[in-house]
């Protein structure tokens, strides 16, 4: 295989990457005691997700004060729940989603007579950037380029569903336009009838009035 076909693999794959690695979320924040905070992430179905939080002591080198536990709950957009821990310091969750949609993950601190301020550290991926390249590499002792390769391939893949997905999600939209749209002028329809009957009623009314006055 010439250098040049190899410096184009290596660059297809680095730029397909580039675009599907954008939904591994790797952030710190603060969480005052007694408040939550909740992190929402768009899912397709079958979609691969992991994540990974850990609470960051205060004092460096010194084990994790009781006051600087959290709770957390990874729930899908149904309700259903995939991973719960209470009064913990770190943990980790994986899933397989069955549903399409906005799947939250909530961090909850208990309320203290001292207020302190609970910094989190939280890694979540979905998709390609949720599987492990170095155990697939381990397990099946793969060349570099090979590595390279799958990883490529599993990035087309995950582009190829991607769309389909997209495209699934705008013909929902579309319907949920035509029917909106038609529902409106239903509404436009019946509003103008209405009106029209109302002004009917009024004229009607109007004249039998002055006839009864003998204005007419």
């Amino acid at each position: 295989m010439s250098g040049s076909l190899l410096l184009t693999i290596n660059l297809l794959a680095i730029l397909s990457l580039g675009v599907i690695f954008n939904v591994a979320h790797s952030l710190r924040y603060d969480l005052q005691s007694g408040t939550s905070k909740c992190i929402s992430e768009e899912i397709k179905s079958n979609a691969m997700s992991v994540g990974k939080y850990t609470v960051i002591s205060p004092n460096e080198g010194f084990p994790l004060p009781d006051t600087h536990r959290v709770t957390v709950r990874v729930n899908s957009p149904h309700g259903n729940n995939y991973h719960f821990g209470d009064q913990v310091e770190a943990g980790n969750f994986a899933f397989t989603a069955a549903e399409s949609g906005d799947y939250t993950a909530c961090f909850w601190t208990p309320d203290h007579k001292v207020p302190v301020t609970v910094t989190i550290e939280f890694d979540w991926r979905t998709g390609v950037a949720a599987k492990d390249w170095s155990t697939v590499a381990k397990k099946g002792q793969v060349e570099t380029m090979e590595l390279e390769l799958k990883k490529l391939y599993d990035t087309v893949t995950s582009i190829h569903d991607e769309m389909f997905y997209l495209r699934e999600r705008e013909e929902e939209m579309q319907h949920l336009n035509r029917s909106t749209n038609s529902k409106m002028a239903t509404l436009s329809f019946i509003s103008l009838v209405v009106c029209l009957s109302v002004a009917g009623l009024q004229f009607w009314h109007l004249k039998t009035f002055f006839e009864r006055k003998k204005l007419l």
